[in-house]
Parts: structure tokens; sequence; C-alpha cells
């Protein structure tokens, strides 16, 4: 039998962290491996906030053949005392000889593991495949490393001819029934999900998480209304106190955020979309979905505020219909974005793009 590789050990390490996927933010995702002559003999991941870590589950799973094996896993093991005792620990007691590690812990409060396991004498590799648990874990590391706003992530599903929607603005559906189904799987990850006033009006937007996984804390709903169009009518309304609202606005009439807090809605004011994302921020949003519309994602690409792209492009056609990214200039092939495609996935008739800086 063939034996099984770091590279291939971390790729199964990477694969049980993505189980944590809405269910342990704004803790890290960590999947982690124990390999032992060739072969995986434990295998654990963070499965709930302030439930056991993905190193002392392996180890578990792992018993007594983990004295003298190899632990693979997605993040360095935590040095420090938080909802559980440091893993660490966990590791040495289990006797680890080997632990290859994908990327340092930047959460100053919770590195340090590395530097105990080399002290103790057990060999340590960092960096393999240090790329994708960085993507795994983009808005924990936004987090931690930058100040001021919320990780942006965009999805937009558009057409062959680059339309969100049809002429009259309808846009229901432009991507399939699996591509639905995956927009509530990520979903479940965000603190928030936002879109702007015309999208939350013509589409109906309710933008609750109806899938699969249940995510531990419910997103919140955010709307960009810079003018306060948005009536309380709204279906948008209707999940009210379940799933909360935040509308933020520069120039509503008064009288219409009145209306908003009547009706239970949290109402932000900000002269910026900059503003906005930072009061967001501020309120305790770490990471947003935004899903709309065209002007929104064109205004936030434009001012340089999204950090990943969710882009879902469907093979049709809609031609003079409504356009994505809308409103950014004409821009010289020199002079346009370049963004890396990190991601293909096909998702029914539909393909999933996603693009980080």
């Amino acid at each position: 039998m063939t034996s099984i590789t770091d590279a291939e050990a971390m790729a199964r390490a990477l694969e049980l962290a993505e189980r944590g996927w809405g269910r342990v933010h704004p803790n890290p995702m960590v999947g982690a491996v124990v390999v032992r002559d060739g072969a995986i003999v434990g295998e654990g991941w963070h499965a709930e906030y302030g439930g056991p870590h993905a190193e002392p589950v392996a180890l578990a799973a792992a018993g007594a053949a983990a004295r003298g094996a190899t632990l693979v896993v997605t993040l360095e093991p935590c040095a420090h005392h938080g909802k559980t005792p440091p893993c660490v620990d966990a590791v040495l007691a289990a006797g680890i000889a080997r632990v290859v590690i994908a990327m340092r812990d930047p959460n100053p409060v919770a590195a340090g593991g590395i530097a105990r396991l080399e002290a103790a004498g057990v060999e340590v590799v960092v960096g393999e495949q240090e790329d994708a648990a960085r993507r795994l874990n983009a808005r924990f590391v936004h987090a931690v490393t930058q100040a001021g706003r919320p990780f942006v992530a965009v999805k937009l599903a558009v057409t062959m001819d680059g339309c969100i929607a049809d002429h009259a603005g309808r846009s229901q559906w432009i991507s399939g029934p699996e591509a639905r189904a995956w927009v509530h799987w990520v979903r479940a990850g965000f603190d928030a999900i936002a879109v702007g006033a015309e999208t939350a009006i013509v589409d109906g937007a309710r933008l609750t998480v109806r899938g699969e996984i249940v995510p531990r804390v419910t997103p919140r709903r955010v709307v960009f209304d810079r003018g306060g169009h948005l009536e309380v009518s709204a279906p948008i309304f209707a999940d009210l106190p379940e799933a909360p609202l935040t509308i933020v606005t520069a120039r509503a009439p008064e009288a219409r955020q009145a209306s908003w807090r009547m009706a239970g809605a949290a109402v932000c004011q900000a002269d910026s979309l900059e503003a906005g994302l930072g009061a967001l921020g501020t309120a305790g949003v770490e990471a947003v979905l935004v899903e709309g519309g065209g002007r929104l994602a064109g205004a936030l690409l434009g001012a340089e505020l999204v950090d990943r792209v969710y882009q879902v492009v469907s093979p049709r056609w809609l031609g003079d219909g409504r356009r994505a990214w809308a409103g950014l200039g004409a821009l010289g092939i020199g002079d346009a974005p370049a963004w890396r495609t990190v991601e293909r996935q096909a998702l029914g008739n539909d393909t999933l793009l996603v693009l980080e800086r």
C-alpha cells in the first residue's frame, strides 16, 4: 500500500476543517489528521464554537498510535487557554514526534505553539498548502490582521454576457437549483448578508439561510438604501426579529427611518460605503456577503472594498439586461484590475468562480 504524503494528509485535513463552516466563527476552521506508518490513524476537526479543537479530537481518535506519529494540522496548535485547554499540551502529552502545519496562527493571543513544540524536541514543518489554509480562513485572518472594516465578499449570478437581471430588473432565476442551494451554504459562514435597496425591492429578497447548515448565529441582513426607498411592507421585514436587519442610509427621510425602527430594524447613518462597513464592523460584523445589485457591487469594487468574489456564471444570454459590476467607467486594458481565480466548481449547469485580490 502506498504511504500517504504530507500533501495528501493536509488535503484531508483541509477537507475536514471546512466542516466547521457556519458553526465555529469567529474561531478559525481547523482540521487535523494523525499519520503513522504511512496511514491515517486518527482525524478530527473543530466542529462547534466552544467545543473541542481539531488536534485533541484527532489525537483521541488515534489513541496509543499517536505516540511517535506525525500530526498534520491546518493551523498552528494554540498555546493559550481559552474556552478549551491549549492544543499544544495535548500534542505533547500524546507523544507526537512530528507536526506538519499549514500556517502560523496570526492571532498573537493564541500563537506560540510552534515555539513550544520545537523547544520540546518535536520536529515541526510549516507551510504545507499554506495558501489553501489562508483561503479557508480568510475572514479569520482579516479579522486579526486588518482593523477598520469587515471582510467583504461579493456574490453575483451572471449570464454569459455579463448581466445579473433582464431589462426589467428580473433576476429569478439566472442560476439553477444547485447554485441556489450553494448560496444558502455560503450564507451560513457570514455574519451579515447585504444587498442594495433596488435588489431588496425588486427581488423581494429575504436574505435568510434556508439550507442544510443551520448557522450558529443567524446572519444579520443588511440593506444599503442611500435615499430611503425601502418600505416596511417589503418581504425582508417579515423575518424580524428572528433574523436581525440593519439598514444603512445616507439621506433617508426621518419619517422613513422612524418606520424602519418601529418595524424592528436597526438604522445606520453613513455617508459612504466605507463608513457603513466600518459601522457594521463596530457592531461586531467580521464578514459580510454582498449579493447585489450591480451598482452596489461596482461601487464596492471601485472603492477597493472587496476581498473576495463568488461569481456564478450561467450559460445563457440576456442581451440588453442589467449589468454586473456597474459604474466602473471606461477602463483601458492596461488599467483593468487582475484578480486571481482560486477555485472553479461546477454547480449543476452553472460554474462557480472564486476570485481574490
